[in-house]
């Protein structure tokens, strides 16, 4: 399982929301780029970056940092936030960005997703944020009445690099991933699913490994990284063993 760093973007620094509140704003790093190769540094393998201005608004706000970032790093990134129309999509392509993430589109334009996944085949990730098994859109900021079960299965056989589930009541709590709601998503999709939300210590990434069976393949770590709960490093080392953590089989498992 691959452990995938976060930065979340507003006003061109690094920070967390909690359960996605706009007026719940952590400020982390002034310089998003510094951010950006610290995680490198460390073993991450891909970096996932969110442009909250952009899911908020729909406007490309934080382009230069992006751009900054993708210039710096050698491993391979993924941005969402605001992406609602195919020029945005192929503009942040052009930026070097490895994936797009379409999180509102999805829902608001299904045909546009489809459009993009075949110009663009397993360069775009589909973005899953839920409340009580419904997705939100729109930054968070608008419930639907669409189950994110639902939402999977309907671009499961599209040519989608992932699907990233996030579950909003756990998002930057550190209380734990939602393991029963990550489960069932990945049941429902064809396409390798990544886990986010609610990772606050080490055994809750263990946790996340009896989830491998069923196509979960990485997890989003922000929060707990930022606090110093674990390090990338021995985030990594841990999930290099976590197939033999006694601890995850006996009181973890999801029946």
């Amino acid at each position: 399982m691959e452990i995938i760093p976060a930065i979340d973007l507003l006003e061109g620094s690094c920070v967390r929301l909690n359960q996605g509140n706009y007026e719940k704003v952590t400020l982390f790093n002034h310089d998003p780029v510094a951010q950006a190769i610290s995680w490198q540094d460390q073993g991450a393998r891909r970096l996932h970056l969110v442009d909250l201005d952009g899911a908020k608004t729909g406007k490309p706000i934080n382009d230069q940092s992006i751009q900054q970032i993708t210039t710096a790093l050698e491993i391979p990134i993924q941005v969402g936030g605001g992406v609602r129309s195919i020029e945005r999509a192929e503009a942040l392509l052009e930026l070097g960005v490895d994936r797009v993430i379409l999180g509102t589109v999805a829902i608001e334009q299904p045909e546009l997703v489809n459009d993009l996944a075949d110009r663009h085949p397993n360069k775009i990730v589909i973005g899953i944020d839920a409340k009580k098994g419904r997705v939100a859109t729109r930054g968070w900021t608008k419930a639907s009445e669409i189950s994110a079960i639902d939402l999977a299965r309907n671009y499961s056989n599209i040519d989608i690099a992932a699907i990233i589930t996030t579950d909003i009541e756990t998002d930057g709590t550190l209380q734990g991933p939602n393991l029963d709601a990550m489960k069932k998503m990945a049941i429902a999709s064809h396409v390798p699913v990544i886990a986010s939300g609610g990772v606050g210590k080490m055994s809750d990434l263990l946790s996340l490994l009896q989830l491998e069976q069923y196509g979960v393949t990485a997890v989003i770590v922000g929060r707990a990284l930022y606090d110093g709960a674990f390090t990338l490093k021995e985030a990594n080392q841990a999930i290099g063993d976590g197939r033999l953590q006694d601890s995850i089989k006996k009181d973890s498992f999801i029946a």
